[in-house]
């Protein structure tokens, strides 16, 4: 239940709280009921606390996935929930056990769109395109295009939690990065989202996956960008699914230097080195070439797209996804074991 001292609100007021359009929350009103019931002189219609509470929940749904619909019911459920509890003066429930479901109706169709009404996310904010993205992956976009770091980290931790960091990665995450540098490409707009968006998986991979206590490698894996790819976020990716794994790594980050890297094989005399290329115009094969020969010798990955087409020397294997560097890397460290 919201504060009683809270002071009614107006259409425009619950707006700007929320981060949504005025005409949405006049959707919600007219297909959900889930519109002011409080009333002032001169009979204009306010938002009370619990009205916002109701709405402050389907929004929160909206940009999980929940189809509106479902969303919208949620809400009610919760406030009726809460209603009672205060009509009989009791705590209200956990709400945990009413959004149980909602992983379950993030998988579900999404409602049509009104006739006549113009296309866009029922969240408000501006649209990502994520023609074949699932409906979690439609939830993440919105949260991200809205801006908001709670949602986005709500929907990442979820899915990290229940599928694990590959499936997280190549079903929830991949989709809408691709989407955002997509709308960059086409418009030069969007990376303050993926400023956003790369921060939240950065602390939520971190959260996810613990330092590793007894790793199954005893010689190090090395995870690096080229000297001129500042996209390091694959690289943490693919640390904590390795760690997933009991895998430990060491994360050396964007815009590696050549001699830098060079370096820290011969120092760590590590049992993989993964070098990832964004582009074709960061993808250096004389800098995988560069990396001092050791005995035990050090498999050499490259991953990420700018490699694509590459001709690598015999000691590198390319990665192509995520779960095939998972595997790569695994059966290298496993191997050097034996």
């Amino acid at each position: 239940m919201g504060d009683p001292a809270v002071p009614a609100l107006t259409v425009a007021a619950v707006a700007r709280r929320l981060g949504v359009a005025p005409a949405t929350l006049r959707t919600w009103d007219r297909r959900y009921q889930l519109g002011p019931s409080g009333h002032t002189a001169g009979a204009h219609r306010r938002y009370t606390p619990e009205d916002l509470d109701r709405l402050t929940l389907m929004r929160r749904l909206v940009l999980e996935g929940v189809a509106p619909a479902d969303a919208a019911r949620l809400a009610h459920e919760q406030a009726r929930t809460a209603a009672e509890a205060a009509d009989a003066e009791v705590e209200p429930p956990d709400p945990e056990p009413l959004l149980a479901s909602v992983t379950t109706l993030t998988t579900g169709a999404q409602e049509a769109p009104e006739a006549g009404a113009r296309p866009g996310p029922a969240g408000g904010g501006r649209v990502l395109a994520l023609p074949h993205g699932s409906a979690a992956s439609r939830g993440l976009a919105r949260a991200a295009m809205s801006l908001d770091p709670h949602a986005c980290s709500s929907i990442v931790q979820r899915a990290l939690s229940e599928h694990g960091v590959i499936a997280t990665w190549d079903e929830l995450v991949v989709p809408v990065l691709r989407g955002v540098g997509e709308r960059w490409a086409e418009t030069g707009e969007g990376i303050e989202v993926e400023h956003l968006l790369s921060e939240v998986l950065l602390g939520a991979l971190r959260l996810h996956v613990p330092e590793v206590a007894s790793p199954v490698n005893g010689r190090p894996v090395l995870l690096a960008c080229t000297e001129e790819d500042q996209h390091s976020l694959p690289l943490h990716a693919l640390a904590a699914a390795l760690a997933e794994r009991r895998c430990s790594s060491r994360v050396l980050g964007a815009r590696v230097p050549a001699r830098a890297l060079a370096d820290a094989v011969r120092r760590t005399g590590p049992a993989v080195v993964f070098v990832w290329a964004q582009t074709a115009q960061t993808a250096d094969p004389a800098m995988l070439r560069a990396l001092p020969l050791q005995r035990p010798g050090a498999l050499v990955v490259s991953g990420g797209p700018g490699w694509a087409g590459v001709r690598h020397e015999a000691r590198v294997e390319h990665a192509s996804s995520l779960g095939d560097a998972v595997r790569v890397v695994i059966g290298a460290v496993t191997a050097a074991r034996g």
